[in-house]
């Protein structure tokens, strides 16, 4: 019996060949994992989060099974593709909110599903950082995107990465505390 990992990753390889049973078994198994690393990112920024898991799982779902050129390495390989989908969609919502906000529209109930409040300044301000990030240590970016938006271990992280465990740790740790020193000279 494989692993769920391999498993996924046996079933990514038959989907990049373009065997569309593969995919439909692979979905459920996905999906789930997908609303997981959605419901971890969300709860850290908001109590209610469930129609926002659901709204950012959907779209991001959408993004992925597009992706049909992909050719799948592994499973870590999808949910860091996943993580940078996410980011997108949280960084558009969050521009479309701030420029209702500047032409006096009224902001549609789907964006509203995603962010509310005053998590679009924190997405937008995040997304700036990480872009500055990007320029000095285009590593580290891509470290912090697969951790903290797609809820990626240090492990999963060093495989999409081909990195050491070691590495991606010591990057992630430089990486926050640059995170921190540049959002907190920013207020």
């Amino acid at each position: 019996m494989l692993s769920e990992e391999h498993h996924v990753t046996e079933l990514l390889h038959h989907w990049s060949n373009g065997d569309q049973r593969a995919l439909d078994e692979l979905l459920p198994i996905i999906y789930g994992e997908l609303r997981k690393v959605a419901h971890q990112y969300l709860h850290r920024e908001h109590a209610e989060q469930t129609l926002q898991t659901t709204a950012l799982v959907n779209e991001a779902y959408l993004k992925l099974i597009d992706q049909r050129s992909v050719n799948w390495q592994n499973r870590a390989h999808f949910f860091a593709i996943a993580a940078q989908a996410m980011r997108r969609i949280l960084i558009d919502n969050a521009r479309k909110r701030r420029a209702a906000k500047r032409e006096g529209e009224k902001i549609s109930l789907d964006d509203v599903a995603v962010i509310s409040g005053d998590r679009s300044e924190h997405f937008l301000a995040l997304d700036e950082a990480l872009q500055k990030l990007e320029e000095l240590d285009s590593q580290q970016s891509k470290i912090v995107e697969l951790r903290y938006f797609g809820g990626l271990t240090i492990e999963e992280t060093a495989e999409a990465l081909a990195l050491s465990p070691a590495t991606v740790k010591r990057e992630w740790a430089m990486a926050r505390a640059w995170l921190y020193s540049y959002l907190s000279a920013q207020t």
